[in-house]
C-alpha cells in the first residue's frame, strides 16, 4: 500500500466487505487535520480492485485540497464500491456500505458522487449519522455547475482577456446531472455548446435545450473551441488526448482530470490553460457541507461559490507569472492550509 505511486500519506485506507450484501469497497481518508474527512461514495463497476483502489487514493487527496482551498473545516477523504449501479445497486448494499462508514465513528463522513444519488444517500442515512448531502441542503448539482460556471469565467478572463462569454464556444465532455446545469448557465451567458455523452438521451436533451451541436465522444477533444468544459470522469487528459486538443482553455467538473501530473505540465507548455478541477468543481461541497455543520442558509452559500472565480483567477494569474502549471500553484496553496491544520 504504502509503495502505491498514487499513495500520499493517506491516514487510513479500509478495504470493506459484506459477503451477504455483496459489498466490495474502498475507503480512504487522506488527512483529518483540518476536520474530518469529508467526500462523495462512488458506485463504479471497476475492471480490478487496483484500478478502485488507484482512483480513491487520488481523489480522497483531492477532497482534502477541496475543502481546504474552499476554506471548510473539513478534511479529504473519500469511498468507492465497486459494482454496476446500473445492476447491482440495493438497500442492502447501501447500508451495509453505510455501516462500514458508522464505524469509523464520524472520521470520514460520505455523499453522494457517481452512480449514487441523493436517494440512495438518504436510504445510508437511515443507518448512520455521517452522511450528508440529504434533501435539506437539495441537489447538489446547481451549486457545483455554479462555481464552474465561475470557474470558466475566470479563465476566460486571464487567458483571452474578456469578461462576456457571448459567443464563447464551449466544448462539454458529459451532460448528465451538473453537465446538463453547466450548459444551461453558459446557454443562457450566450455561450456556442457543443456537447458529447454516452447517454443519447441526455445528449438530446442538451440539443434540444440549448441548440447545442453533437458530436462523438472521441471527437470532442477535436473541436476548434475556447473552452474544453470535462464533466464526466476522470483521466481524460492524458496521453492519447492532449495532442488531440484545440481548445486553450480547460475547465470543467470532472474529478482528476489530469490523467498524470506530467500531463499538466505538458498543456502548460502547450500554451493550454487548465483550471484546477477541484477549485472550479466545490460549489456542490459548499452547499452540501450545510448538514454537516447543522445550519443552512442558501442566500449564504451562493456568495460563497461565487467567490470560486477570485481564487481561480488568483490561481492561474500566479501560473502565468511563476510560468507554472495552475494545479502545482493550487497543490501548494492546499498543502500550505492542511500543514497549518
Amino acid at each position: 500500500m504504502h509503495e502505491h505511486p498514487e499513495f500520499d500519506d493517506h491516514e487510513q485506507v479500509i478495504f470493506c466487505r459484506d459477503a451477504a450484501a455483496g459489498l466490495r469497497a474502498i475507503i480512504a481518508i487522506h488527512s483529518t487535520a483540518l476536520g474530518p474527512a469529508a467526500g462523495g461514495c462512488r458506485m463504479w463497476p471497476y475492471a480490478s480492485e487496483e484500478d478502485a483502489l488507484t482512483d480513491v487514493l487520488r481523489l480522497s487527496r483531492a477532497m482534502s485540497y477541496k475543502n481546504a482551498l474552499a476554506d471548510l473545516p473539513l478534511g479529504g477523504g473519500k469511498s468507492v464500491v465497486i459494482a454496476d449501479p446500473a445492476k447491482d445497486k440495493n438497500e442492502a448494499l447501501l447500508q451495509a456500505f453505510a455501516r462500514q462508514v458508522d464505524n469509523l465513528g464520524g472520521r470520514y463522513l460520505t455523499a453522494e458522487d457517481v452512480g449514487v444519488g441523493m436517494a440512495d444517500v438518504e436510504v445510508m442515512a437511515r443507518v448512520s449519522k455521517h452522511v450528508f448531502g440529504l434533501p435539506s441542503t437539495g441537489d447538489p448539482s446547481p451549486f457545483t455547475a455554479r462555481g464552474a460556471f465561475q470557474g470558466i469565467r475566470a479563465a476566460v478572463r486571464c487567458k483571452l482577456g474578456r469578461d462576456e462569454l457571448t459567443g464563447l464556444s464551449v466544448a462539454v465532455q458529459g451532460v448528465g446531472r451538473v453537465g446538463f446545469e453547466l450548459s444551461k448557465l453558459l446557454h443562457e451567458a450566450g455561450a456556442r455548446l457543443t456537447v458529447t455523452d454516452t447517454d443519447a438521451a441526455a445528449l438530446e436533451r442538451s440539443v434540444s435545450s440549448f441548440g447545442a451541436i453533437p458530436v462523438g465522444v472521441d471527437a470532442i477533444y477535436e473541436q476548434e473551441v475556447d473552452v474544453f468544459a470535462p464533466c464526466a470522469l476522470g483521466g481524460v487528459l492524458n496521453d492519447n488526448t492532449i495532442s488531440k486538443l484545440q481548445a486553450p482553455i480547460v475547465a470543467g467538473v470532472a474529478n482528476n482530470q489530469l490523467a498524470e501530473d506530467r500531463h499538466g505540465q505538458i498543456l502548460h507548455e502547450n500554451g493550454v490553460l487548465v483550471a484546477p478541477d477541484y477549485v472550479v468543481n466545490a460549489g456542490g461541497m459548499l452547499n452540501g457541507s450545510g448538514d454537516i455543520f447543522g445550519s443552512y442558509d442558501v442566500s449564504k452559500v451562493l456568495p460563497r461559490i461565487d467567490k470560486i472565480y477570485d481564487r481561480t483567477l488568483m490561481i492561474l494569474e500566479r501560473s502565468l507569472a511563476e510560468d507554472r502549471p495552475p494545479h502545482l500553484i493550487a497543490d501548494e496553496l492546499a498543502r500550505e492550509k492542511i500543514a497549518k491544520g
